[in-house]
């Protein structure tokens, strides 16, 4: 930066000072010499600065002058580093094995990595600026992207393998473009279905020994040998235990093996009363039961599994409710036209670091007050499970102490108005 010469310095130190020495003057003649000063030294503060800026702007003596730039205004050596850091990116995600594809608005492919071909079958430059959801017409992924691809795709088919699994996102990036990324998950795939295929035959297997030790506990009368009495009434409570969670995991392996529910209509005030009667019986007048019907909607569904999801709700609630606690079994429609079943408790409530694992398997918030009261820790996943083949999900609210509510939310599609054909299927 240039410094000012001395006679530049000494003109305006002169014009400054006299500048401030007239406005003190004037303001003093009005009795305001204080806010003169004032206004003086802001108008110098502000001379100042505009003088500093001008010395700042003026190019240094001596100083090596930069590269020229391009015909477009840009620096060159910027350039280079930007197309530099470009290659590398492009480098790292074209050695991803995962497919990367970068769409525009109209579903077009602008660019996708080597991994695109192996699992998409996309190939360049023939599948350039071409729509993906034309290209992939009649597959998932081709549907899925027709409908928006608003969420995630999991264990599907890849386009031109059948024996590969893939799942799916779309990744909005910047105002119009998205980004697919499609990952292979068929050693992932193989693995779970070998594990639902031993879990299935061990149980399949434990079924039969299992029934025929407590036929024989059956017939075995505590009466006949007193001393043994205690002991039978264990074994035939364990063996019972053993045959639920037998029949539990038979459930949860056909669940997880089948690809959808059957789309039937099924009348939720038959389904709602047989729960109220089922919760009663498990009471045995332990608890307040309450039947709150909101709304005569029905579902479409499978009343097997619907039955299965909901008397498991109702069960819990009833063995985690102490004894003069009331319990609301409630069927409503919301605002956006889905569909709502609660089950409401006033029982021990559960801590929240506990409720985003609730779904898994054997997964307990309390194992001797679980053992107690005979749950199998299976009943839950099952919920999930068959709320998952009905597009529904499960919604959890619990505070220690203040009881819990358990709601299992329908997407409007499947809710089935009153007046409406029993032959009609849901939409979407």
């Amino acid at each position: 930066m240039r410094e000012a010469s001395p006679r530049h310095s000494l003109i305006r130190a002169l014009l400054l000072g006299t500048w401030l020495l007239a406005v003190t003057l004037l303001a003093g003649l009005v009795r305001q010499a204080l806010a003169g000063f004032a206004l003086a030294a802001a108008l110098a503060l502000i001379w100042m600065s505009w003088s500093t800026h001008r010395l700042r702007c003026l190019p240094t003596p001596g100083a090596a002058p930069s590269a020229p730039p391009t015909p477009s205004g840009h620096d060159p050596r910027r350039v280079r580093r930007l197309a530099a850091q470009f290659r590398a990116l492009r480098n790292a995600v074209a050695a991803l094995p995962d497919a990367v594809v970068l769409l525009d608005e109209q579903f077009r492919a602008l660019w996708f990595n080597p991994a695109s071909d192996t699992l998409l079958g996309l190939r360049r430059p023939r599948h350039l600026r071409c729509d993906l959801r034309e290209q992939l017409r009649g597959t998932l992924i081709g549907d899925w992207l027709a409908a928006g691809a608003s969420e995630p795709l999991h264990d599907i088919p890849a386009p031109h393998d059948a024996q590969r699994r893939l799942s799916l996102s779309l990744i909005p990036v910047g105002a119009t473009q998205r980004l697919l990324l499609a990952r292979d998950i068929s050693t992932l795939a193989r693995l779970e279905q070998m594990r639902r295929d031993f879990v299935a035959n061990v149980s399949h297997e434990l079924r039969t020994p299992l029934t025929v030790i407590h036929g024989y506990l059956e017939l075995l009368d505590p009466e006949d040998v007193p001393q043994l009495a205690g002991v039978l009434g264990d074994m035939r409570a364990q063996s019972k235990r053993m045959a639920q969670i037998v029949e539990d995991l038979l459930t949860l392996s056909r669940l997880e093996t089948q690809s959808g529910a059957s789309e039937e209509p099924v009348a939720m005030a038959p389904l709602l009363a047989t729960l109220r009667r089922e919760a009663e019986a498990l009471s045995q007048g332990r608890h307040r039961i309450t039947l709150e019907v909101e709304t005569p909607a029905n579902l479409f569904g499978s009343l097997k599994d619907l039955h299965s999801a909901c008397s498991n709700l109702v069960s819990n609630a009833v063995r985690y409710t102490p004894s003069g606690g009331s319990i609301r079994i409630r069927w409503q429609q919301l605002e956006d036209g889905s569909g709502a079943f609660s089950v409401i408790d006033t029982g021990y409530g559960i801590p929240a670091h506990h409720i985003s694992r609730l779904t898994e398997r054997f997964y307990r918030v309390s194992s001797s007050r679980s053992r107690d009261s005979g749950g199998t820790g299976l009943g839950l996943s099952i919920v999930k499970h068959a709320l998952g083949m009905h597009q529904a999900r499960i919604e959890i609210r619990s505070e220690p102490g203040q009881g819990s509510t358990f709601t299992a939310l329908f997407p409007a599609a499947r809710m089935l108005l009153p007046g409406a054909s029993g032959d009609a299927t849901p939409r979407g």
